[in-house]
């Protein structure tokens, strides 16, 4: 794909699809991540729909139901607990005016996954799908000193490589440095992303201005949810909101972190863009989630593939 500096290479691949849908892959409020992007390309627009992988596993009405593993959220979704990020993003999109519908995938194993995303694209006629995560740990191929907590980024990835049907899928990765707290080595995510390069898979980075409509609007979520979340406030997109917002260094908004060290800073508010197609060929283990039905197999698997590894890249300090 040729394109030109005027044009960043995330948009000019998305360029001729019409109906996308972007996922927050590693569950969570990973989802917001994916507000910029999912405005930005309305502007340009095309028609996008919103999903997550959840943590709510229980409590759906029948009707909510587009499929299995599958379900619709809305604003008046009710009868969950507290915690329930989908529904607290609808809410916040019916304020603003935005189409307030965000699709809750479950938490299974890779073919049950795969046929409620199947569903999900056939109901909307899906020809281009963008997995979001709140961190970088989606870009860990398996032999890194550490992999974050990976088994909800590669359940979302193995699903999405098997979809070949579909002509467009990309990996959006916001939040770097975050995932340092789940042992995380940065300079291996550089390395990583340089292998991709090579393979041309690399679809480069940008920041996500704060003066910018669809920065605005990110931050206005952001504090929107942790305003509805007190007790569980998302660590990840508080970061995130801090350093658009000019922060640096050891900043605490929430008494999660309290025993940590933070390095708040402008790196955590940028995009990284890789292919779908080229983040599974670099990867180790992902072959071995195929089949799976239930998520506990994914975390199984993982930790196999861990423990009979013969020896794990030797970690690096950034050198400057």
């Amino acid at each position: 794909m040729t394109t030109s500096l005027r044009e960043l290479p995330l948009f000019a691949a998305l360029a001729d699809s019409r109906r996308i849908l972007i996922v927050g892959a590693g569950g969570g409020f990973d989802v917001l991540g994916g507000i910029p992007l999912a405005l930005a390309l309305r502007e340009r627009g095309a028609e996008v729909f919103l999903g997550n992988l959840t943590f709510v596993s229980s409590g759906f009405s029948l009707d909510a139901w587009l499929a299995p593993d599958v379900a619709t959220i809305t604003p008046t979704s009710g009868g969950f607990t507290d915690y329930f990020p989908e529904r607290t993003l609808a809410r916040w999109l019916k304020t603003v005016g935005e189409p307030s519908t965000v699709y809750s995938f479950q938490r299974t194993g890779v073919e049950p996954l795969r046929e409620a995303y199947r569903a999900l694209i056939a109901h909307h006629e899906i020809d281009a799908i963008v997995l979001v995560d709140g961190g970088t740990d989606i870009l860990m191929r398996g032999d890194e000193t550490g992999l974050g907590t990976p088994a909800e980024d590669m359940l979302s990835l193995a699903v999405v490589a098997g979809l070949a049907e579909i002509p467009v899928r990309l990996v959006v990765s916001i939040g770097f440095g975050i995932d340092a707290y789940h042992g995380v080595n940065h300079v291996q995510v550089l390395e990583n992303l340089a292998d991709l390069d090579t393979d041309g898979a690399y679809l480069g980075a940008f920041s996500i201005p704060r003066a910018s409509r669809e920065g605005s609007l990110y931050l206005d979520a952001v504090a929107y949810a942790q305003e509805n979340t007190p007790l569980r406030p998302s660590i990840v997109h508080g970061q995130i909101a801090s350093a658009m917002l000019g922060v640096s260094g050891d900043i605490h908004f929430t008494q999660r972190t309290h025993n940590s060290v933070l390095f708040v800073n402008p790196l955590m508010a940028m995009y990284f863009t890789v292919t779908v197609e080229g983040l599974a060929a670099r990867h180790l283990y992902l072959p071995e989630l195929e089949g799976t039905q239930t998520f506990r197999q994914i975390s199984l698997i993982i930790e196999r593939f861990r423990d009979g590894l013969a020896e794990r890249r030797i970690p690096r300090q950034f050198p400057h």
